[in-house]
């Protein structure tokens, strides 16, 4: 039996293919950002014709929340052109939604704490935004709650996820 001698700093450690829990993994988003690759912030008209029909459920929501929740500090943020830009709705210094355009629709981000998500367990949402908050991924800020908005029918779940949010 021959051994070779290696030096220490030529030893090459490979890592296993998997090595993340599964819980922490990214799921593949299919619907894409309708900004990335813009460098700067959409107008209100840009973001109109990426919406398309969508556009009034975005305004009816942004409303909704401004008027009646007190959620009235609208914030654009883009960590990169590669990924697009979010509207943040926060009341005072809280982000209490995100709010990602697409083209014919958007997606919408909650992140919940423990107590919030308890609170929405029990609450009565429809069987499959319950199904995606069981699935959503955990982050140490929160459980990343990614809903998408196409109809009118999609806005009283994401209102009722809202108020879980003020309240929690």
């Amino acid at each position: 039996m021959r051994v070779e001698f290696v030096p220490w700093n030529r030893v090459h450690y490979q890592l296993p293919q998997v090595w993340w829990p599964t819980s922490l993994k990214r799921s593949k988003v299919e619907i894409q950002n309708a900004f990335i690759g813009k460098s700067e912030k959409p107008t209100a008209e840009e973001v109109s014709a990426a919406l398309g029909p969508s556009a009034k459920l975005w305004k009816q929501l942004a409303d909704w929340l401004a008027e009646e929740q007190g959620v009235a500090v609208q914030e654009w943020k883009s960590i990169s052109p590669k990924y697009g830009w979010t509207l943040r709705l926060k009341l005072k210094k809280r982000i209490i939604v995100h709010l990602s355009p697409c083209g014919g629709c958007f997606r919408v981000l909650f992140i919940l704490g423990d107590r919030a998500i308890r609170a929405a367990r029990q609450s009565n949402l429809p069987q499959n935004v319950a199904k995606v908050i069981e699935d959503a991924p955990r982050y140490p800020e929160g459980t990343g709650v990614r809903l998408v908005v196409r109809g009118a029918r999609d806005l009283a779940a994401i209102r009722k996820l809202a108020l879980v949010k003020l309240e929690n």
